[in-house]
């Protein structure tokens, strides 16, 4: 499935819109699907084109004709993916590496999922005058924005590889793009990096997939099985999502968001940290961050993360009467 496939997602309360309103002409339905899709008045040619498209049947086309224009790059398609980029969920967060690899993706017809595997980033071309991109800050795609730069022309495919320092193997879209390391490897414990991918791209949250039927034996030490002498929390409450969750997140062990955090409480000059093969996490002794063994004497008993290895423990539903 490719990501313009997905963006049709965006065309279908246009076209719901052109079979409700039957009786409008076709210049008028036309118009209503371009200002739904780009936001923007469209020319009068391209208005004559897409409504030539509707006459004949052809909805879907008419609406691929509206992505054509500019301003479906740098807003609308900006407004779907920056939220997925920010704990916040703000849609008027800056251009970013993750939200800029979103557009340039559905620009070229992208498979959607590279979004989450393949070694890939998009930066601004190099005949433009920007910054380099820079693992350590957001200049390159903030410059993008306030030059106002057409997205649709001004966006290339590169590797992350090349620029962020991670090995190939170790990329993941744009999960491991600098921004969602900001978001979701910044301090904590790794979780909120599952938690937000399942928000953004399965569109649930952990409330609909808890299940205290799973083992509990991949929950990490940090979790107290009596949570204020209650061991009745811990196992109707904590352990239906940690014992699907722990052992899904145990896939990011190798990850963090290095930056000075006294210096830059908020991290904004920091870059994705990576414990590459023969690299030993002094305080883990092995290549797993130390954020995994936090807590630990909240319950020395429970899992000790040794490696990357994950488990789905959320396969198979429990059996329901």
């Amino acid at each position: 499935m490719s990501v313009k496939h997905v963006i049709n997602l965006l065309t279908l309360g246009a076209l719901s819109l052109l079979s409700v309103n039957v009786c409008a002409g076709s210049l008028e339905q036309a118009k209503q699907l371009h200002d739904r899709i780009a936001g923007v008045a469209a020319s009068e040619a391209t208005l004559l084109s897409m409504a030539a498209l509707l006459d004949d049947g052809k909805p879907i086309e008419a609406a691929y004709l509206a992505m054509e224009t500019p301003a479906f790059y740098s807003t609308t398609l900006k407004l779907f993916a920056t939220p997925w980029t920010n704990i916040d969920q703000d849609v008027f967060a800056p251009l970013n590496d993750y939200s800029a690899t979103v557009i340039g993706a559905v620009r070229d017809d992208v498979d959607f999922r590279e979004i989450l595997q393949a070694d890939m980033v998009y930066v601004g071309k190099n005949s433009l005058n920007l910054p380099a991109y820079n693992r350590n800050d957001n200049a390159h795609y903030q410059a993008l924005e306030d030059q106002f730069i057409d997205l649709k022309e001004g966006l290339e495919r590169t590797t992350q590889s090349s620029l962020n320092g991670l090995p190939s193997s170790a990329t993941a879209g744009v999960l491991t793009s600098r921004a969602a390391a900001k978001e979701f490897f910044y301090l904590g414990t790794n979780r909120a990096m599952f938690r937000f991918t399942l928000m953004n791209h399965l569109c649930t949250d952990l409330e609909p997939l808890k299940d205290n039927t799973r083992s509990t034996d991949r929950i990490r030490q940090d979790v107290s099985r009596s949570p204020g002498g209650d061991s009745r929390l811990f196992i109707n409450n904590c352990s239906s999502c940690h014992s699907g969750m722990d052992p899904l997140a145990q896939a990011f062990a190798y990850y963090n968001y290095e930056f000075n955090l006294e210096q830059d409480p908020t991290g904004e000059s920091g870059a994705i940290a990576y414990n590459t093969s023969g690299q030993t996490d002094p305080d883990t002794g092995t290549r797993v961050q130390a954020k995994y063994h936090i807590n630990s004497t909240s319950f020395p008993y429970g899992f000790v993360t040794p490696n990357d290895d994950w488990q789905n423990y959320w396969r198979e539903w429990p059996i329901k009467n």
